[in-house]
């Protein structure tokens, strides 16, 4: 027996449920190129899942204040779409294993994730997978967005549940910490990077991928 019940999961979205991380390093390099600037992979991955006003901040920390955020995003996301309309999305190994043993088990089931909410649900559609949730939270949503906790508690109050109820599937350092400042069990499933020292603290567990979580809830729910 454990000391806790899990009766939520809340799952990120990029690079955790689908494969779309190394599309956002990829074409984020390549954007900034076409603007004469050269993006390298230590940049992008510092603003994974991190709110856009964060972003711009940090961005500009790296490349100066001229750097021109919003146009260098705009050339990001048509060189994805471009992409993801003749490629389609790649789902990440496990998902639809995790989310159908979740919900055979009655567990309620969140999105909280730094993107819109328009592409949010084009993406979820896209692999099928909008049904399986409870809640789908955006970036756009919240008025302070990853690193913040203010997402992960958006989305277990929207499951009618505290944080410490939830599981909080993640797998970048930003909405990590935003998952466990919010109080939330954290599981890290690593995508682009493996976990860091600082972040070991703050996770429950750490699985090569989704279905192997499962094991986490057993005893659990």
């Amino acid at each position: 027996m454990h000391d806790f019940k899990i009766k939520g999961a809340i799952f990120d979205m990029d690079g955790l449920m689908i494969d779309t991380e190394k599309l956002y390093l990829r074409f984020w390099k390549q954007a900034a190129a076409d603007f004469g600037y050269d993006m390298k992979d230590r940049h992008v991955f510092a603003i994974r899942s991190l709110a856009r006003k964060y972003s711009v901040i940090k961005l500009k920390s790296f490349f100066g204040e001229d750097f021109p955020t919003e146009e260098v995003r705009k050339r990001r996301t048509e060189l994805i779409n471009a992409h993801i309309k003749k490629y389609g999305i790649e789902v990440k190994s496990g998902l639809f294993q995790l989310l159908g043993y979740l919900k055979k088990n009655n567990i309620k089931l969140a999105v909280a994730t730094a993107t819109k909410r328009e592409r949010t649900l084009a993406y979820l559609r896209m692999i099928k997978a909008e049904n399986y949730f409870d809640a789908i939270i955006c970036g756009d949503m919240i008025e302070n967005g990853k690193p913040d906790p203010d997402i992960y508690l958006t989305a277990s109050a929207q499951l009618g549940l505290t944080p410490h109820e939830c599981a909080a599937f993640e797998d970048s350092p930003n909405g990590i910490k935003s998952a466990f400042s919010a109080g939330c069990h954290t599981i890290m499933i690593p995508d682009m990077t493996p976990p860091e020292d600082e972040l070991l603290p703050m996770l429950s567990g750490v699985y090569d991928s989704l279905d192997q979580s499962i094991n986490f809830f057993e005893g659990r729910i």
